[in-house]
């Protein structure tokens, strides 16, 4: 067939880059080549309009094994010769489309993502987005959402742990699903995706491979329509109990010597995993797509090139030891098959039924190499008027604050996920120890040694959509607060970056200012950003999707015994706030959902302010001087107090300390650098002397079971945790029931 730019459109590429390819080859492509082009330069695959400014943010650090980008997944030390693999990823278009393969699929790539790199996957977290919980569509997502991570990760054996959801409006159309995962490492055994050494057998193992997937980084790369359904062959199909063998055999064909080099195929299958690996390693490779295990006959060489079935891999070994390998993945029952090998001249040499089909320089494909790197203009959204021109006092302060609190804790975004989370196995591997003593992050036991990782996903779009610079700055600050409410000391970051389409000046604003405010916080928190994901066209028929800048964060804690809860422990512990109350309801959930009120600035936040609050808390653990810390987030000072009291059933009897401050702002607004901690009664004086320099203010006392708030009945604990418990559960009866 003939190749012309129209050709190179269809498959989204531009006319200028269908130029650039045509002088980068000195000649026309063909129609395979074309094809490998299109899926290695698609948003998904290169970043092309994000790759510049990724570059700003912190991306060194003492404690990182591997440099930022450099392997599939970040690497830090944690001590004792091990390291700690962690990454984040987006599955939100195929979710969009087939909820239930797409998140399923996206918990097994990113799990990939680990074990390629020679670590054991030990947990699973997730950040998710859907529409308005009552609409049938939100219902029928969530549902598949939550069921395709659920029986993946159930099914694979690593607990998911912890994650966040959020519903609002924006993501009616297009939800967001993203996965992460983290794993332990021997600092010596990792395994890098590259190849080297002419002459080495290149291996395809795992799962045949099908039409399932093809096109799927290109997909990932365009808006959500109602046409898109009729794509649905892009979203791949998931075998969790194959991706175990395939993790077990992979570990240890590591540990035998012979492995050079090895990558997971994801986006774009095939080329993506040869081109990259050739360009880091500076060869090339020749490939025979009739080698490749197929589950359908008659596949055309673009087809198998671009396939993206599941739980493949793609690995370099050593010349000569191809038998320990072949041995390995027999024993396991899985496909293993030699596709090529390694060559000296930079060149993919792709053959199919005995004819070249495809000669491309390597480097020409990849990210950092030849594909091409954007900067689009960008301009201040025009809603950030209906932000400034925001007025607080014409917002009448309520006098039913229980009533308020009441409708607060039956919101879906703030209300109990246990609808959720009882559909994950948390307890397998036996290492989670939040199962039963909840903690504001997630804390996972290093087998074989007094370590915990501690690991949180966070991310407020509406302070993002209100201010892009901050709020991104208070996603890093609130991941860091949940690690230190935690008594963990933070180590690094992995970050999914959800927007809009790129090449909306406004929403390429709001991408612009988020990258810089997560840099200036990072820098301060000393968390260099390891590696990441970035999801452009995330869209709704009226606009983009509330800017989402996901912050996948870990850290350490030395011994599990430093660990804190988030939950009261017994009647006559003093509550205390640390921090300082303020007269701030912006971007409240009391704000946007019981006013209505959706363009307001950003919460209160100061990053210095935030880091020595933090730097506080953490000593306050270190030496006991709390029995619980919980940080003020979503809903404010009274939901805090409440998700304290819930695990044991435990009230309270707190007042507002400040007159100054109107009562709604006390209780439901959300500015930062706040947390609750419980004290004993026979540490307060040191307590109180360990707190120079940081305001703090009393608020009152556990008790039994009661709630008293400024001196009214609001009731006991017990009616509350019932409340903000069936919320979710209440919503989706109908669709229980069906």
């Amino acid at each position: 067939m003939e190749i012309t730019v129209k050709t190179a459109e269809q498959l989204r590429l531009t006319a200028e880059e269908f130029d650039l390819i045509c002088q980068k080859l000195n000649r026309t492509p063909n129609f395979t080549e074309l094809c490998a082009f299109s899926a290695m330069w698609s948003e998904h695959c290169s970043y092309k309009n994000s790759i510049r400014w990724l570059k700003t943010l912190p991306r060194e650090g003492k404690k990182m094994l591997v440099k930022a980008g450099e392997e599939n997944a970040g690497l830090m030390d944690i001590g004792d010769g091990l390291g700690v693999v962690f990454k984040i990823e987006s599955h939100n278009h195929p979710s969009a489309i087939e909820p239930f393969q797409g998140a399923a699929t996206g918990v097994g790539g990113i799990h990939r993502d680990i074990f390629t790199m020679g670590a054991r996957p030990i947990a699973s977290l997730n950040s998710l987005r859907f529409g308005k919980l009552n609409d049938p569509k939100t219902q029928h997502l969530l549902a598949g959402v939550v069921h395709g991570i659920g029986h993946y990760g159930n099914c694979f054996g690593v607990p998911t742990v912890a994650g966040e959801i959020y519903f609002d409006e924006c993501y009616h159309t297009n939800p967001l699903v993203n996965a992460m995962s983290v794993g332990i490492v021997k600092k010596g055994k990792t395994i890098s995706a590259t190849a080297k050494g002419k002459g080495n057998p290149v291996f395809i193992v795992g799962s045949a491979t099908g039409k399932d997937g093809i096109g799927g980084a290109s997909f990932a790369s365009a808006n959500i329509t109602k046409e898109s359904v009729q794509e649905l062959p892009a979203v791949q199909v998931g075998d969790p109990f194959q991706e175990k063998k395939l993790l077990e055999a992979c570990l240890e064909v590591i540990e035998t010597g012979a492995v050079i080099g090895m990558q997971d195929m994801g986006a774009a299958g095939i080329i993506c995993s040869t081109s990259e690996m050739s360009a880091k390693g500076g060869v090339g490779m020749r490939i025979d797509l009739d080698k490749v295990p197929a589950r359908q006959t008659g596949m055309k060489a673009w087809e198998l090139l671009l396939s993206e079935s599941q739980e493949r891999m793609l690995i370099v070994v050593e010349k000569g030891k191809e038998k320990w390998v072949l041995d390995i993945f027999d024993k396991w029952d899985l496909p293993c098959s030699n596709i090529g090998e390694v060559t000296d001249d930079k060149l993919l040499s792709i053959y199919h039924e005995g004819k070249p089909v495809a000669v491309i320089p390597a480097e020409e494909l990849v990210l950092g190499g030849g594909a091409p790197q954007y900067t689009r203009p960008y301009s201040e959204p025009a809603y950030f008027a209906r932000i400034k021109s925001f007025e607080p006092d014409s917002i009448p302060v309520v006098e039913n604050l229980k009533s308020v609190a009441e409708a607060l804790m039956r919101l879906p975004s703030i209300a109990s996920k246990r609808w959720i989370s009882v559909q994950y196995d948390s307890t397998v591997g036996a290492a989670n120890t939040s199962t039963n003593e909840p903690s504001d992050a997630a804390i996972v036991l290093v087998k074989g040694t007094t370590k915990g990782i501690a690991m949180t996903t966070d991310c407020n779009s509406r302070y993002v959509l209100a201010d892009p610079y901050a709020g991104a700055m208070i996603a890093v600050a609130e991941a860091a607060r949940n690690l230190v409410c935690s008594g963990a000391t933070p180590l690094g970051v992995t970050n999914c970056l959800n927007f809009g389409n790129p090449y909306d000046p406004e929403v390429y604003y709001q991408f612009v200012h988020a990258v810089k405010g997560m840099g200036a916080a990072c820098l301060k928190f000393d968390t260099p950003v390891t590696g990441g994901n970035v999801s452009f066209y995330n869209q709704h028929p009226e606009g983009a999707v509330y800017p989402t800048p996901t912050i996948g964060m870990v850290g350490l804690l030395e011994n599990t015994r430093q660990k804190m809860t988030l939950f009261f422990k017994q009647p006559g512990d003093l509550i205390f706030l640390l921090g300082k109350s303020r007269n701030d309801i912006n971007s409240s959930a009391y704000l946007y959902a019981l006013h209505g009120v959706e363009y307001s600035p950003a919460p209160y936040f100061d990053l210095e302010e935030e880091f020595l609050l933090q730097t506080k808390l953490l000593s306050l653990i270190r030496k006991r001087l709390v029995e619980s810390a919980h940080d003020v987030a979503e809903g404010g000072l009274f939901v805090t107090l409440a998700e304290s009291g819930f695990h044991r059933e435990l009230g309270f009897t707190v007042s507002c300390q400040d007159a100054s401050v109107r009562r709604d702002a006390y209780w439901f607004g959300e500015s930062q650098s706040r947390v609750v901690v419980s004290v004993k009664k026979e540490k307060i004086a040191e307590f109180i002397l360990e707190m120079d320099g940081i305001p703090f203010e009393k608020l009152g006392e556990v008790n039994s079971s009661m709630l008293q708030v400024d001196g009214k009945d609001w009731g006991s604990i017990r009616e509350w945790k019932q409340v903000y418990d069936t919320a979710i559960e209440k919503e989706m009866e109908s669709i229980i029931e069906a």
